[in-house]
C-alpha cells in the first residue's frame, strides 16, 4: 500500500538525520543524570540526629520527583512532536518534494496518513522507551516502581500523538515556525486550563471550572498528561491528597483517572483532525 510506503520511506529518512542521533544521545545522558540523582535519595539523614530517613519516606519523596521527571518528559515529547509534524508537509511542499511524489498514482490523503503513521510511531516508540529506561533505572538505584507504569507511558504517547496530529494539521496550510509556535501556545493554554478546571470545581467558581473544561476539551493533552500523574502516583499520595483543596491547584497530582467517556473523545478528536488534514491537503494550492 501507498500509506505504508510512505511512512517506510518517512522514518528511513529521520533514522538518517543526525538529529535523531543526537537526541538519542542526549536522553541516555539524561537517564543518567536523573539516576545518579535518585541515587544519592537512598543516603538522605532526618532529623536532628542525622539518622537515616525511613523507607516509606524516601518513597514519597522518589514518587514525587519521578512525577516531576515525567513532567520534564511530557514536555520533551510536546515540543518533538511539534517540532517533527510541523515540517512534515509544509515542508515537503516548499522543497518540492511533494511535486515529485504525487504525479505517480499516490494520493494526497496517502502521504498525510503515511506521515502521520510514520511520526506516530516514532514518537510513541520514543515515550515508551526513554520512560520504561527511565522507570528501570530508578528502580536499581532506589527499589521504587511506580504502581502502573504500563498505563502511564501509554498515556504519555497518546499526549505526544494528540499534539502531533494537530501540529500536522496546522503544516498543511503554515509555514513550520508559525505551525510550531500555534501548537506550543495551545499546548500551554490546554495545560493551565486543566489546573484552572480543577481551582473552579474545588472552590465553586463555575465560570473557572467552565473555561477549564473548554480549553481540555479543545485539545485533549492536559487530560491525558493527568493519566500520567495519576497512574504513577503511589496509593499512599493519593490517600493523602484527595479531598484535599490544597491539592486542587497542584499540577503534579490527580486523584482520579481521566474518564473513559474522555478517552473516548481523545481518540474521536484524533481521528477528526487527521481527516480533517487530509481534506486541508486535498484542497491546497500545490
Amino acid at each position: 500500500m501507498a500509506i505504508l510506503t510512505i511512512a517506510r520511506l518517512t522514518l528511513r529518512e529521520a533514522s538518517r538525520r543526525r538529529l535523531l542521533i543526537t537526541v538519542v544521545i542526549l536522553t541516555l545522558v539524561m537517564i543518567g543524570l536523573t539516576s545518579w540523582g535518585f541515587s544519592r535519595l537512598t543516603t538522605l539523614t532526618c532529623g536532628r540526629d542525622n539518622l537515616p530517613c525511613p523507607p516509606a519516606q524516601i518513597k514519597a519523596v522518589t514518587a514525587g520527583l519521578l512525577i516531576l521527571v515525567a513532567y520534564m518528559y511530557h514536555a520533551i515529547l510536546a515540543l518533538g512532536a511539534v517540532f517533527i509534524a510541523a515540517p512534515s508537509i509544509s515542508g515537503d511542499v516548499e522543497s518540492g518534494i511533494v511535486l515529485a511524489m504525487l504525479p505517480r498514482p499516490i494520493r494526497r490523503g496517502d502521504v498525510v496518513l503515511g506521515k502521520w503513521l510514520a511520526l506516530t510511531i516514532l514518537v510513541a516508540a520514543y515515550a515508551i522507551v526513554t520512560g520504561a529506561l527511565e522507570f528501570a533505572a530508578v528502580d536499581v538505584v532506589t527499589g521504587y516502581l511506580p504502581p502502573h507504569p504500563v498505563e502511564a507511558l501509554l498515556f504519555l504517547a497518546g499526549q505526544s500523538i494528540v499534539l502531533l496530529t494537530f501540529a500536522m494539521l496546522l503544516s498543511t496550510r503554515l509555514a513550520p515556525m508559525t505551525t510550531g509556535v500555534i501548537s506550543v501556545v495551545i499546548f500551554g493554554l490546554t495545560w493551565m486550563g486543566g489546573i484552572a478546571e480543577s481551582i473552579g470545581y474545588a472552590f465553586n467558581l463555575q465560570a473557572m471550572a467552565d473555561a477549564g473544561t473548554v480549553l481540555r476539551l479543545l485539545m485533549p493533552t492536559d487530560g491525558l498528561w493527568r493519566g500520567v500523574i495519576f497512574y504513577m502516583e503511589p496509593a499512599a499520595l493519593l490517600a493523602i491528597g484527595s479531598g484535599a483543596r490544597e491539592a486542587a491547584g497542584n499540577p503534579f497530582f490527580v486523584s482520579a483517572p481521566p474518564p473513559t467517556p474522555y478517552l473516548i473523545w481523545a481518540v474521536a478528536w484524533v481521528v477528526a483532525v487527521l481527516g480533517l488534514t487530509v481534506w486541508s491537503f486535498a484542497r491546497r494550492d500545490l
